[in-house]
């Protein structure tokens, strides 16, 4: 199947009022098995490599087209993400590699600054065809820089979209990156304002922190792509643990990754099925 759109899987689900799983790569095994969960769920998908994950890995290009093979390979739309990219020419790479979309994450700058930066960006990816995301409002627990209990305000964010063209929006409403814990706490008013306020569609950014029942709710309050990095992590480090301590003797890592990525893909499978299930 080719690499999708990210606009044609996005896009549809705010409209219907559905949720869209956007699961963070890390290494090969992540990208194989967020294919297979979204396989076994029947439902759409979005890969992203994070600015950080391309840093771990030296460069971009590697992982980028490991996954972008995973991707065309699969038998369900996915697309390919660049996440939280600080770098306008990481965004321009990604968009040279194929990507299907970038998130640019100006959000540490000053207003006028991230604006005028956001606008650039995507310009670029506009003229080639790239969907982008952006981020207004600080998302707490992303290497310090954002600020915890930051909330991101409507008439700000529809004035923002509205000057930098950009095709989403990833709005602060109470998560927190990197939560090991599904507790965080969000504001659902909020993100009704912002959904009536804004005319793209919203980005729920460090999900992993919020319960499934959160995660409904926020769908049917008006967010449509949801992110998750640290849940799947999760899952995949447990799985690790549990197989190295029963074979302390293993050396092949496929005896204990084959596990992981398979712990991973129930996850996401799992995850998928609640996006799409009303709050109710």
């Amino acid at each position: 199947m080719p690499l999708a759109p990210t606009d044609e899987i996005v896009r549809p689900a705010a409209l219907a009022g559905r949720g869209v799983g956007a699961f963070n790569v890390v290494q090969l095994e992540h990208a194989e098995a967020i294919v297979t969960g979204a396989e076994a769920a029947r439902r759409a998908v979005v890969l992203q490599i994070s600015e950080n994950t391309a840093k771990y890995h030296g460069a971009l290009a590697p992982l980028a087209h490991a996954t972008l093979a995973v991707a065309r390979a699969a038998r369900v739309p996915v697309a390919v993400h660049l996440d939280h990219a600080e770098s306008a020419a990481l965004a321009h790479e990604a968009v040279q590699l194929g990507f299907s979309s970038v998130m640019f994450d100006a959000s540490k700058l000053p207003y006028d600054e991230n604006l005028a930066a956001t606008a650039a960006v995507t310009e670029h990816c506009h003229r080639h065809g790239v969907w982008v995301e952006a981020e207004l409002g600080e998302v707490g627990g992303k290497d310090g820089a954002h600020a915890p209990g930051v909330r991101t305000d409507p008439a700000e964010a529809r004035e923002f979209v509205a000057a930098t063209g950009v095709d989403a929006l990833a709005v602060a409403v109470g998560s927190s990156h990197a939560m090991l814990t599904r507790d965080a706490v969000l504001d659902f008013a909020l993100i009704g304002e912002l959904r009536t306020s804004v005319p793209v569609p919203l980005v729920l950014h460090g999900s992993s922190g919020v319960g499934d029942d959160d995660l409904r709710r926020a769908v049917a309050a008006g967010m449509t792509k949801v992110n998750v990095a640290t849940h799947l992590n999760k899952a995949f480090t447990a799985a690790v643990r549990e197989q190295l301590a029963e074979r302390p003797e293993t050396a092949d890592p496929r005896t204990y990754l084959g596990p992981a990525r398979a712990a991973v893909a129930r996850e996401v499978e799992h995850l998928l099925n609640v996006l799409a299930t009303d709050a109710g």
